[in-house]
């Protein structure tokens, strides 16, 4: 099993089993998820965007590499589900604590 931190751990096990409100539970108050360009803030809005693009969709996640640069957790992961399927990058910047995810880019 790749090594994760804790919160990314949390997100991506969260996203396999359906579980929207441990999801959201891994962001900061005041996180952002940042899919392709598209910002979503707080807890609220990334909740509305995993229901309509990720866990309401059935949205999987096999995660095949991380890496860390700088204070970045650099995630490569297989997608399948009803959306979108295939590799993408996913880049995390944590809060100072290190005990939830203050930003999450999602690329190619």
């Amino acid at each position: 099993m790749i090594e994760l931190p804790m919160p990314v751990r949390e997100a991506f096990d969260a996203t396999n089993a359906g579980d929207l409100e441990r999801f959201t539970a891994a962001f900061a108050d005041d996180g952002v998820l940042d899919d392709w360009g598209r910002e979503f803030r707080g807890r609220d809005e990334i909740a509305r965007w995993s229901r309509e693009e990720s866990i309401g969709v059935h949205q999987t996640f096999e995660v095949t590499e991380s890496r860390v640069i700088g204070d970045d957790v650099i995630v490569t992961a297989d997608v399948g589900g009803e959306g979108f399927n295939g590799p993408s990058t996913f880049t995390f910047r944590l809060d100072a604590d290190g005990r939830h995810i203050e930003r999450m880019a999602i690329t190619a």
